[in-house]
């Protein structure tokens, strides 16, 4: 690993002389791609130079723990610990910073949420995850725009689809994906009777055109009158839009604006959303064949979390975290599971890359 880092770093010095050069200045396009490359490196740099400076002041202190005075020995002793710690830390950050990245971290995403078992409830509780992350974005700074929505009568969602864009969308929730089950007494319920429903939240990073190009003659666009709850009307015109990808059989309907261009804009965006997901599930599920090292399958028919409302507990079952926070939960202060998960999923990374390591060596 140290040599890595000293070649990162000898990188980075080639780099600022690079963008110091009067040629790489006037040619802007390449400017641009060594400040992004700067940019990423000099947060690695950075640690790197605080962990062989802690290094020194380790071996240094380390040195003086022989000394005859006392006071001089114990004050050295009490250095080591704090050096030692702080070296642990750094060699731990320096292994996340090194880690491969995900590229799709700073997308903007698709949140996807649908009501399974439990009917009305369901609905009910896909609308209550709905304001959870709608809340959680807000805190973040994030701006949401609900792109379709399927309402029930009792004012749930059958389904709501959301684009969710802002810094590190897709790097905090992209965890999310999976079965989220409640357990609590419906409104409706006379006899205080507790209900177990699911509802299934999907995390899909955003994709540009430039992504997933998509041949039009690869799909079919229908039109027809948007309907409310129960089949009511909402306007008079064809103004919502089904899009049909042919060769997959993804189907997206989009019915929320009055005008069908907006519609059909948004249904696009969708389609686009999930090609783009399943071509990158099937290239993982590719590698994972050919490492036959899979960590995490991140399959959505999996349980990974328990709203309990009559203990008021939430519990994570991928990391067995448990929270009696449930109320603030679904305030949207969802911080704690997020940095949890990531934690989680950083640590078996490096633990990956470190038994592959070691096979190779």
């Amino acid at each position: 690993m140290y040599e890595r880092l000293e070649g990162i770093e000898s990188r980075l010095k080639e780099l600022e002389k690079n963008l110091s050069d009067p040629d790489v200045i006037k040619d802007q396009e390449r400017y641009r791609k060594y400040a992004r490359e700067h940019a990423d490196l000099e947060k690695i740099v950075t640690v790197f130079r605080e962990y062989k400076q802690v290094l020194d002041d380790l071996k240094e202190s380390k040195s003086l723990l022989s000394d005859p005075d006392t006071e001089i020995k114990d004050l050295a002793k009490e250095e080591v610990n704090r050096l030692t710690k702080r070296l642990e830390e750094l060699e731990n950050s320096l292994k996340i910073l090194l880690l491969p990245r995900d590229p799709h971290d700073e997308k903007n995403i698709l949140l996807e949420i649908r009501a399974g078992t439990g009917g009305e409830e369901a609905s009910l509780f896909a609308a209550d995850l709905f304001k959870m992350y709608a809340r959680y974005a807000e805190l973040q700074g994030w701006k949401v725009e609900v792109l379709s929505r399927n309402t029930t009568d009792v004012g749930g969602f059958k389904e709501i689809i959301a684009l969710i864009s802002g810094k590190g969308a897709y790097s905090r929730l992209k965890y999310e994906s999976g079965v989220h089950r409640v357990q609590r007494v419906p409104t409706t319920e006379s006899q205080g009777r507790i209900h177990t429903s699911a509802v299934t939240v999907a995390i899909l990073p955003e994709a540009e055109e430039v992504d997933v190009h998509i041949d039009p003659n690869d799909i079919k666009v229908d039109v027809f009158r948007s309907s409310g709850p129960g089949g009511q009307s909402v306007n008079t015109t064809d103004s919502a839009v089904r899009i049909t990808h042919l060769p997959t059989g993804l189907v997206v309907t989009c019915q929320d604006e009055k005008s069908q261009h907006k519609n059909k804009a948004k249904a696009m965006k969708v389609l686009r959303a999930r090609l783009y997901d399943r071509m990158a599930r099937e290239q993982n599920t590719k590698i994972s064949e050919a490492r036959k090292n899979q960590v995490g399958s991140g399959d959505r028919s999996e349980r990974i979390r328990t709203y309990n409302f009559p203990q008021g507990r939430v519990t994570d079952h991928r990391i067995g975290l448990t929270l009696y926070k449930l109320e603030d939960v679904m305030q949207g202060n969802i911080g704690e599971i997020v940095d949890a998960l990531i934690t989680h999923y950083q640590a078996e990374a490096i633990q990956t890359e470190e038994s592959e390591a070691k096979d190779a060596a």
